[in-house]
């Protein structure tokens, strides 16, 4: 059978990326049709087939090229397939090809919409004019899918609660490999460097640096525990962050957008890895245990599904109450680097290409 592969649009790296190259590598003659493609060349030739917002002004604008999306989906550039497989955390659940049956692996029902609270971006002037009429369009959308995968058991309950659906819960594919193996033969001179001039001890916090990530949180728990902090990533609230590290009492240092070697090595040699967001899944928390490194995550959301609490880390619920904050870092370096290992390998995901094939074949039949 002819399958078609849709995703909201490709970034060089994320969570999502890797569950539509996961898609790919299983369906390997599907094409993938996105509203822009930013690898240049991810994947092959020819493969990836963009809407025609790729060639107007909105694609350097997410926010403004969301009401416009929710129509686009309706035409998508590739016009058959015997059945659509969706990578949908915004609107590419909404594509539409008749006939095809609708699978949907569903990363979240859109934060900007549902869950403005959590996601500040759902709170801008536009946005909310618009939420109402593309919530009631959302949900009815949803009704087409043939089938829904969730990324977690919190994902699965949004999912009953917005769209009124039930779900089947699928976690996304964790490299758990690649943070396992040792990063240093991986490691330019420049990263030796960078290493090599961090604190003997941290508390990392790393991600994109977006609000909703919650990276304050990292320097919340250096305070309570009086270590230097370690920011890694890049993005819009890097200055906001600035001002917090100015006024922290401990050092703070910003390791900037590092490389996946980069990165494994940052986990291994931190105290704690520090997971604040109130996550739809949360893949950094699993890569950081791969390393053998404890894990605070919040006590809400998809990482508290994969950090197990005084197994693997430990749950934080308030991140502005220093004694919370201690006993939660005492819980998690308490716990065993081979207890943390043994979590990580539970969501290794070398066969979800396998189980998202079994899970629409099983109802394709």
């Amino acid at each position: 059978m002819s399958g078609l592969i849709a995703h909201e649009w490709i970034e060089p790296r994320g969570g999502a990326e890797n569950v539509v190259a996961a898609f790919a590598a299983r369906f390997p003659d599907a094409p993938i049709v996105c509203a822009w493609d930013d690898t240049h060349g991810a994947f092959a030739p020819g493969r990836t087939h963009e809407s025609l917002l790729a060639r107007t002004p909105l694609r350097r604008s997410k926010a403004a090229a969301l009401p416009a999306m929710t129509a686009t989906w309706r035409f998508p550039p590739v016009k058959a397939a015997d059945w659509v497989l969706c990578s949908s955390h915004l609107f590419a659940h909404h594509i539409r090809l008749p006939g095809a049956p609708k699978f949907v692996f569903a990363h979240t029902p859109a934060r900007y919409l549902w869950e403005p609270d959590l996601d500040r971006r759902g709170q801008s002037a536009a946005v909310r004019v618009a939420a109402r009429p593309l919530r009631r369009l959302d949900r009815r959308r949803a009704q087409e899918a043939t089938a829904i995968a969730a990324v977690s058991s919190f994902i699965a309950a949004r999912i009953e609660r917005c769209w009124g659906r039930e779900s089947t819960v699928i976690h996304p594919p964790v490299d758990v490999r690649a943070f396992r193996e040792s990063p240093e033969p991986r490691l330019t001179p420049a990263e030796h460097e960078v290493l090599r001039r961090l604190p003997r001890e941290y508390v990392l916090g790393a991600s994109r640096l977006v609000p909703y990530k919650r990276l304050e949180a990292a320097v919340s728990v250096g305070e309570a525990v009086g270590l230097p902090v370690v920011i890694a990533g890049d993005g819009p609230d890097r200055e906001r962050l600035d001002g917090v590290a100015r006024e922290a009492t401990v050092p703070v240092v910003f390791a900037g957008r590092p490389s996946q070697a980069l990165l494994s090595a940052l986990y291994s040699r931190a105290l704690v890895y520090v997971f604040a967001p109130i996550e739809d899944f949360g893949i950094m928390p699993l890569e950081a245990l791969a390393t053998g490194t404890p894990v605070l995550v919040s006590d809400v959301g998809g990482g508290a599904e994969t950090v197990e609490h005084g197994r693997s880390g430990a749950h934080v619920h308030d991140w502005r109450d220093p004694a919370h904050v201690r006993d939660a870092v005492q819980v998690a370096v308490g716990t065993s680097r081979e207890a943390r290992l043994a979590r990580a390998e539970d969501f290794d995901g070398q066969d979800f290409g396998d189980r998202i094939a079994a899970w629409m074949g099983s109802h394709l039949t």
